[in-house]
């Protein structure tokens, strides 16, 4: 797995189709707890969670290998079905959770760091191309939606229905329209964090 620098966030880019399926486990593991090597049991997964079948396709979608095309039509029905709009640009770290399989846009210029936990209806836009960043660890409630270029801290928790239209420091809690810094200190974790690897593996940078 390569590994680049993102706004200053270790992000994963597959060079493999065994590759995307180590990003797949990672976004298994949030929902489980549960570590797995089989990808039948990867792919099985989106009986239970229409969210996880999305991602399953998404992550394969992002090595340009032979099957692309095919996974793309497959991850196409799950945008239509469920309205999850998320292109495969989108720089994405380990340990995605998308909770209740409804309503996610996503900017294609937006980082969305490690371990971060997406509600439904999360909206993440730009109008010119320059969305947000979002930190590792955070957690997005329901409805939540990021304006531009801002930047959303580490650790930290938005509530349901904000508005974010200026930076989040990491680790505080915000909430409102617009959204309004609540405490410094939310004492947010993420559940079953899948580890990633230590920023000096990240060697290549990448100025997005």
């Amino acid at each position: 797995m390569k590994h680049t620098t993102v706004n200053d966030l270790t992000i994963p880019v597959p060079e493999s189709y065994s590759d995307c399926l180590e990003l797949i486990r990672s976004d298994y593991f949030r929902i489980t707890g549960r570590r797995t090597g089989s990808p039948l049991r990867l792919w099985a997964m989106h009986f239970k969670s229409p969210s996880m079948g999305f991602q399953f396709y998404f992550r394969l979608c992002q090595y340009r290998g032979f099957l692309r095309p095919y996974f793309r039509l497959r991850m196409e029905k799950y945008r239509r079905k469920y309205a999850m709009l998320i292109p495969t640009d989108v720089r994405v770290g380990y340990g995605l959770y998308i909770g209740h399989d409804n309503g996610v846009v996503i900017n294609a210029s937006a980082v969305i760091g490690n371990n971060v936990n997406l509600s439904q209806f999360t909206t993440i836009g730009s109008m010119n191309g320059t969305a947000a960043t979002i930190e590792d660890d955070v957690y997005m409630g329901p409805s939540v939606c990021v304006v531009e270029q801002v930047r959303i801290g580490r650790g930290a928790m938005i509530g349901a229905g904000a508005v974010v239209t200026h930076d989040i420091p990491a680790g505080a809690s915000a909430a409102g329209v617009p959204a309004r810094v609540l405490s410094a200190d939310c004492g947010y974790r993420p559940v079953n964090p899948w580890p990633v690897p230590s920023a000096d593996t990240a060697a290549t940078p990448d100025r997005h």
